[in-house]
C-alpha cells in the first residue's frame, strides 16, 4: 500500500484574529460624542469633556489624540463572565486603583490602595469600570501632568462626557473586546 498525500488546510476567517487598527473620531457638532469603528462595525461613544486635544494634561477633561495600543482587559468578576478577547485579562479587586497624582513615583500607573486612600479606584459602584481596556498612553516614559487613567470603559445611560477616556454601551464593549488583540492600533483623530 502507498502512502497518501493528503493536506489538510484549515480557513480562519477575519473573527479569528484581532483587527490591525480601531478608530476614534470625533462627531460632527459635539466634541464630547464620536463613533468607534472596527472591523467594520461602528459604535457611539462619549469623549472626554474637553473633547480630542493634542496636547493632553492631567485635569483637562481631554481625550489625547494619537495613536496608542491596548494592554490589558481589567474587568468585575464578581458581576460578569470573563470577556472573550485577545488580550490579557484581570480582575479588579477592591484594593486596586490607579495613581493620577503627578507627584507620585507611581503617576500613571495601577496600584493598590487600602480603604481611604486615594487614587481612582477601579471598583466602583457604578458599572462604567465593569470593563475597561488600559491603553499606553502616556506610559513610555510617564511625564508628569500629561495624563493618566485613559481608558476605553463603559458609558453613562445619556451619553455623558468622561474625564478623558472613550466610553461605549456594553454591547459594544464586548464585541470590540472580541477583536481588539496587543498589536491593534488605536487611532484617535
Amino acid at each position: 500500500m502507498g502512502k497518501s498525500n493528503i493536506s489538510i488546510t484549515y480557513q480562519t476567517s477575519p473573527r479569528d484574529r484581532p483587527v490591525s487598527a480601531i478608530l476614534v473620531r470625533a462627531a460632527a457638532g459635539d466634541p464630547r460624542r464620536g463613533w468607534l469603528t472596527a472591523g467594520g462595525q461602528t459604535f457611539p461613544v462619549a469623549l472626554g469633556r474637553g473633547g480630542i486635544l493634542a496636547n493632553k494634561r492631567e485635569g483637562d477633561g481631554g481625550t489625547p489624540r494619537g495613536t496608542f495600543r491596548p494592554r490589558q482587559v481589567w474587568w468585575r468578576a464578581d458581576r460578569h463572565a470573563r470577556p472573550r478577547t485577545f488580550l490579557p485579562v484581570r480582575a479588579i479587586r477592591p484594593e486596586d486603583a490607579w495613581c493620577e497624582d503627578p507627584g507620585d513615583r507611581h503617576y500613571n500607573q495601577p496600584v493598590r490602595r487600602e480603604a481611604g486612600q486615594g487614587g481612582d479606584r477601579l471598583r466602583r459602584d457604578d458599572h462604567l469600570y465593569d470593563f475597561i481596556v488600559e491603553i499606553d498612553h502616556n506610559t513610555e516614559p510617564r511625564i508628569a501632568h500629561r495624563g493618566s487613567a485613559v481608558f476605553l470603559h463603559l458609558a453613562r445611560d445619556n451619553f455623558g462626557p468622561t474625564a478623558g477616556c472613550v466610553s461605549m454601551t456594553k454591547s459594544a464593549m464586548l464585541r470590540l473586546l472580541q477583536r481588539i488583540g496587543p498589536e491593534t492600533k488605536i487611532v484617535i483623530e
